[in-house]
This record gives structure tokens, sequence and C-alpha cells, in this order.
């Protein structure tokens, strides 16, 4: 059900930019005044979601310890997986947005005859992911093209080793396979393990649907509809130079994939998507365990309060503890 409501919703979309695509005025509602709302929202929401989590007190250093800590000179430290300094954090903070080192970590636990319980590898899920996301930043790269007049050279290259197999006419995109390849895996993955499946929610499948269409329909019009590309440049740098125009015609399909990437950068920030900032502010990834060299105040207490001490504790309530039985150090 929760499936079935993803794609009914996606569905619902595309209907929608399709009808709004054929009205008199929708592709000018599309294609000059949407872009400009929607990055607005994407940006506006981002910020205030970012700045909020950036404002929130941590009071106590809680790294995910992933390895051994900072001990005795004569044991080893895994300093990139427990870092105790600002550098170890930088690099552990690079392996982590660029590699996705945690989820290489992944490991799966199983109950075997015995019974005992058995741990192994579970490297499926990185794979996915490194697999989705690059794919995801090389296509966003590639349309720079479209924006910028003349195109950096960088981007020129940058196309030009994603289409290297020359396959096709025009030449094939390998991200535009390794794109759907990883939505599908990624989505896949939710349904076959019936532990995902049991605590996916509607907000997990969706995004993955939504960018399902929106690849879809690019793919369509690289390889088989084909729309004016002359017309899509000039209403691009148009956006990029805020002088939009519809200098032409340029498909229906174009206006449906164009409304579908509004619907994701609105949706973006208020979505599970946000993770793409939120990993950064992670109090569990960016701060150092160093816990046991540097005393840390808890930003929350009031200086009015005195410390407790637990045999203070026990003076107070001493006699209470010995009623309900509770042990007390004297007599």
């Amino acid at each position: 059900m929760k499936v079935l409501q993803s794609v009914l919703l996606v569905l619902a979309l595309v209907v929608v930019g399709f009808v709004v695509a054929i009205i008199p005025g929708g592709q000018a509602l599309i294609g000059k005044v949407l872009p400009y709302l929607a990055f607005a929202v994407f940006l506006l929401f981002f910020i205030v979601k970012v700045v909020g989590w950036a404002k929130s007190p941590v009071p106590f250093r809680i790294p995910t310890t992933a390895g051994q800590e900072k001990s005795l000179p004569w044991v080893k430290q895994s300093r990139f997986d427990n870092p105790s300094t600002t550098g170890g954090v930088i690099v552990r903070m690079l392996l982590e947005v660029t590699m996705f080192r945690s989820l290489f970590r992944n490991t799966k636990a199983e109950m075997h005859d015995g019974p005992y319980l058995a741990h192994g590898s579970s490297k499926y899920l990185w794979l996915f992911a490194l697999i989705f996301h690059y794919s995801f930043l090389v296509v966003v790269l590639r349309h720079l093209r479209l924006f910028l007049n003349p195109v950096p050279g960088l981007i020129q290259a940058l196309g030009g080793a994603d289409g290297f197999l020359q396959v096709l006419s025009p030449g094939l995109y390998i991200s535009d396979l390794t794109i759907v390849l990883g939505l599908v895996l990624l989505f896949g993955r939710r349904l076959v393990r019936p532990q995902i499946r049991y605590i996916s929610l509607v907000n997990d499948y969706f995004p993955l649907v939504l960018i399902f269409a929106i690849a879809t329909s690019g793919i369509l019009m690289r390889y088989i509809i084909r729309p004016d590309i002359i017309n899509i440049k000039q209403l691009a740098v148009g956006l990029a130079t805020f002088h939009p125009v519809i200098p032409g015609e340029m498909g229906t399909i174009f206006f449906v994939h164009l409304f579908l990437v509004c619907c994701l950068l609105v949706y973006f920030p208020f979505s599970k998507l946000m993770h793409m900032g939120g990993v950064f502010l992670s109090p569990t990834r960016n701060m150092a365990n160093n816990n046991r060299m540097v005393h840390h105040d808890n930003p929350w207490n009031d200086p009015a309060i005195k410390p407790h001490s637990y045999a203070g504790y026990e003076d107070e309530f001493r006699e209470v503890m010995k009623e309900a039985e509770i042990p007390v150090e004297k007599e």
C-alpha cells in the first residue's frame, strides 16, 4: 500500500504537469515562474533547517565510536573511526561524505543452530548508495551545460568521460544507466528485505519514485522523443540570467520533466533528503572523542546549581535508603 501510494502520488504529479503544459499559458508558468519559486523554497527552507540544527545545543560529547579510542601509548588508536583531534574529525567527515564509510562498515547479524549469533559483512547498501549518489551528482553537473554559455571545459570533459562508450546516437551516457540502476537497487532493497519493508514509510518510497520519474523522462527526451535542445538551452540560459523566455516548441515531455524537478526542489527541505545538509551537523560524526582528555561543561548548567556528590546524596537520603534496603557506603 505504501508503494502504491507513492507511485500514485508521482503519477498525479505527472498528470498535473502534463495538463498544465497543454493549457494556454501553462508552459510559461512551468518554464518561467515555477523554477524561481521552487528554487526559492528550496534555498530558504534548506537554510532555515540547517541554521536550526546549528543552533541546537549539544550538551554532551556523543561521537560514534567505531574503533579503538586514544588510550595508552602502546595501544594503537583508530584515528579516523574514533578521532580525538580536529584533523581526525575532518578526515572522518571527508570519508563519510565522499565514500559513505559508515555504510561500508555495515554488518548483518544472523542466528544459527546452536544457537549462536553470527556477524557478517553487508556491503550491498554501501554499493547501492554509492552508485546512485555519484550518478545523481554527475547528471546534475552535466546539466550545468544548459545554463552556462560558454560551457566550462571541466563540464565538457565530464560529459565526454560520461559518454565515452560512443554507443547509440546521441552517445549513451553511463550515468543515465547507473542512476536508474541505483534507484532500482535502493527501491528493491526496501521491498525484498522484510525488516526494511516493515519500517519503510511513504516518505521513504516517494522520493525514489519521483527521482525515477525525473530520470526516466530525461532519458526519453535524450534518446527517443528528442525535443529542440536549442530552445531548451535558450530557456535555461534565460533562467540563469533572470530573463526567461519561451523561445519556441520544446515538447510537452520537457515541461513535465521540468515540473517534476521543481516538485523535487520544493519537497527536498521537508524530507529525509535533507541528510545532504544534516550529515555535516551530526554530533555523532563531527565531534572528537576526547572526553578523557578535555573537561566539557554542559552549556545548560545553571551556575547557581551546585554539584551534588554521591556522598552528599547518601548523607541526605541514608535513612530512606536503609528502609528500602538499598546498600549504603556508610552505616
